[in-house]
């Protein structure tokens, strides 16, 4: 254990110093304070139905004409179908299709689940890699209908960090997933493979994404240092209850070092779990995690999944109380 908290410690500080995005700012950090409306989606589309109808949920989103940006919070497909690149490029079509502009992070469904035989035993490092030559060719921008610029912590190895700054507020995706972030054994599920679990590309993976995620937090809140209302996180994970061997520990101490130090609104969206859910899972503090302190500024919101029936309309107002709002949208 305290090999793996020492290399863990060794790529945070590297990472730390690389965490820096691009130096111009994409959208400096103005006294701007108007009405803005994102549609946040997860865990979307699931089966072959909703591929079938995905396209027809994304034509329900660019018809509402509230909506300046898409989130997709990861899961682009279920855990027993195939992570086939053929897909992969379906799906970046049908994102393309959003008038406006959308920022996506990814799940676990679409890389480290991929070692399952009804997912084709992928290698999961290697469909990461696919996902992000398709998605994150250039991480700079947004994907969807406006290619809009974005800071990226592409110089850590990480493109689909991103963060952005609009009506006051600091957006940022982390790249944090279901699968015990990642640390789940591969072909465990199928005792007739000849491939086997690989623990050291594994684990060592799971400890560069993290400390990225670490520093990357720590480039948001930096970001909202200055003349920001809040800050609003996307991650895929269903980071709470968790466990204390889910891999979230690390993450989310330091979110909460930050978020109270912070003191203003924090709103962490996820998916992973697939029902909506609203809560303040830090305001008695997360003994499981080990934080002991509580944070009662920061909200957690799981948006519903598994569905084409239904988006959630994320509102943030500056000029009024509270700064984040939410709407659940059936079609």
């Amino acid at each position: 254990m305290q090999t793996t908290i020492a290399r863990l410690t060794t790529l945070l500080l590297a990472l730390t110093a690389s965490a820096t995005a691009r130096a111009d700012n994409p959208k400096p950090i103005d006294g701007s304070k108007k009405l803005l409306t994102l549609a946040v989606i997860g865990d979307t589309p699931y089966g072959a139905a909703e591929v079938a109808d995905f396209p027809q949920f994304v034509a329900a989103i660019n018809a509402d004409p509230d909506v300046q940006r898409v989130v997709h919070v990861g899961d682009i497909k279920n855990g027993s179908t195939r992570c086939d690149t053929s897909y992969y490029a379906q799906i970046a079509d049908d994102f393309a299709q959003f008038r406006t502009s959308l920022v996506y992070t990814p799940g676990d469904n679409e890389w480290t689940d991929c070692h399952r035989s009804n997912n084709g035993k992928y290698d999961p490092l290697e469909r990461l890699q696919v996902l992000r030559e398709i998605f994150f060719a250039d991480p700079s921008f947004t994907l969807g209908g406006s290619a809009e610029p974005l800071f990226t912590q592409v110089d850590a190895g990480i493109p689909e960090n991103t963060a952005w700054a609009a009506e006051r507020v600091v957006f940022a995706t982390l790249h944090v997933v279901g699968s015990s972030n990642g640390l789940a054994p591969w072909f465990g599920d199928d005792t007739t493979d000849t491939l086997v679990d690989d623990p050291a590309r594994r684990i060592a993976e799971v400890q560069a994404r993290t400390a990225a995620d670490v520093a990357w937090l720590d480039r948001a809140f930096d970001l909202a240092k200055s003349n920001t209302q809040g800050v609003v996180l996307f991650m895929q994970a269903d980071t709470w209850p968790g466990s204390t061997t889910d891999g979230f520990a690390p993450i989310l101490q330091h979110l909460a070092e930050l978020a109270l130090a912070f003191g203003k609104p924090v709103l962490v969206v996820q998916g992973d779990s697939h029902r909506f859910k609203v809560d303040q899972p830090l305001a008695n503090g997360d003994a499981i995690h080990g934080i002991t302190t509580p944070v009662p500024n920061l909200t957690r919101l799981v948006v519903e999944g598994e569905t084409t029936s239904e988006w959630l309309k994320l509102s943030i107002d500056p000029r009024s109380e509270p700064l984040f709002s939410w709407q659940r949208i059936a079609r």
